[in-house]
């Protein structure tokens, strides 16, 4: 699929999104900050990406986690996965939090984020009375268990 993007002037030194490998799912987000940020633990700040993309009709983008940052520094994304309509028109910003027991410091440039490109369906609602049945029903939140059951 063919995505329109535009690069916002504050960034227009940076690279654009891009894929870091053959396989990879989601395209890299810059931060397009004036210097350098520092988020100190337990804090968060809507980290500008310098860009704007217009996505077609039934499509949507998703911001999520680099899972470098989470799992070596506590960053993520802290409305994981951040969704960004088709509507939508202004500047990517990635929602970070630092989870972290250390400030950390978020310099231009540095990829912060990564966005995935996903179809998505509309639903039409359709009111009824009573849902089908199944087996599991109502239960959720744990009712699975933590380990499989050994038969």
């Amino acid at each position: 699929m063919r995505l329109a993007i535009q690069r916002l002037a504050h960034a227009a030194d940076l690279p654009l999104p891009a894929y870091a490998t053959a396989g990879a799912a989601g395209l890299d987000l810059h931060a397009a900050i004036a210097d350098e940020d520092v988020l100190a633990p337990g804090a968060r700040a809507a980290i500008p990406c310098g860009i704007a993309i217009a996505l077609p009709p039934g499509h949507e983008a998703q911001v999520r986690p680099r899972s470098g940052l989470a799992l070596n520094h506590g960053i993520t994304v802290l409305n994981a996965p951040g969704t960004i309509d088709s509507d939508y028109r202004g500047e990517i910003k990635a929602i970070l939090i630092n989870h972290g027991t250390a400030p950390f410091r978020i310099t231009r440039g540095m990829k912060i984020a990564q966005l995935v490109v996903a179809a998505h369906a509309t639903a039409v609602l359709e009111e009824v009375r009573e849902l089908d049945a199944t087996s599991r029903g109502h239960q959720g939140f744990g009712s699975t268990g933590l380990h499989f059951q050994k038969n």
